[in-house]
């Protein structure tokens, strides 16, 4: 499992607490991408803490902690995080057909709505229908049984390391934003489904930097451009391969 901090030790040390209650058959990678007075305690699960010279992106951190990674499973989770229980068993479940590349649970903000974290693939027609209130992208979920999306977003996401491998980890090239839709789209590509697993949730208190730091804007507008570049017009439509 791969949790990066910047500057949120404090945050993530819930999380780490967490699964030191209720999950077992961990191992932990903790990467400090700023300098921060954050003593990582010793855990139950073997943890590994990595420090950054230089910040890295979301991206580049996650593919560093798997090169670590010596398991068929590889779990990249945000650090404000938070398990009320353990969700790796029913996600594991999800991968019992063997082209399912990537599992995720649903996501639920603190005080128990739903979030968006399985959508269509963008594009501007459907980012336009957003900005006038027509639809939000999301993508239909069976709330009874897993359901192939899209793609689903990058604060909890469960892969299979070979398929995680065989597509090269995230793109590198972006940086904060859409490593996750283009990972996605990689996969579909590559022939691994993507299913949002309906019977598992965690709690994500989402933070919306990019619509109020002008910093976090631009690199969201950076990142959309870089994926529409490498994929608009080229998604797959999964609805052929599921």
């Amino acid at each position: 499992m791969s949790i990066v901090s910047h500057g949120q030790g404090k945050i993530a040390d819930l999380l780490l607490d967490d699964l030191d209650r209720r999950c077992s058959g961990l191992n932990v990678v903790v990467t400090k991408n700023i300098p921060e007075e954050w003593p990582v305690r010793d855990r139950r699960y073997p943890l590994l803490q990595i420090e950054n010279p230089s910040a890295k992106g979301f991206g580049a951190n996650h593919n560093q902690a798997f090169r670590r990674c010596d398991s068929s499973l590889f779990c990249v989770a945000n650090p404000d995080i938070r398990l009320q229980a353990d969700p790796f068993d029913d996600l594991k479940a999800a991968m019992g057909d063997p082209r399912v590349g990537l599992v995720a649970p649903l996501i639920v903000n603190p005080v128990g709505n739903l979030e968006d974290s399985a959508r269509y693939f963008p594009t501007p027609s459907g980012l336009l229908r957003k900005v006038l209130g027509n639809g939000d992208g999301r993508f239909p979920i069976d709330p009874n049984r897993p359901s192939a999306v899209d793609w689903t977003a990058g604060m909890f996401m469960l892969f299979r390391s070979e398929a995680f491998a065989e597509v090269g980890g995230f793109d590198e090239g972006f940086f904060l934003y859409y490593e996750d839709v283009d990972i996605c789209a990689r996969l579909w590509k590559a022939g691994w489904k993507v299913i949002l697993q309906p019977t598992v949730s965690v709690v994500h208190d989402a933070r919306r930097a990019s619509h109020t730091d002008p910093k976090y804007m631009r690199w969201h507008v950076s990142s959309m451009m870089r994926y529409f570049t490498k994929h608009l017009g080229r998604t797959p439509d999964i609805s052929r391969m599921t």
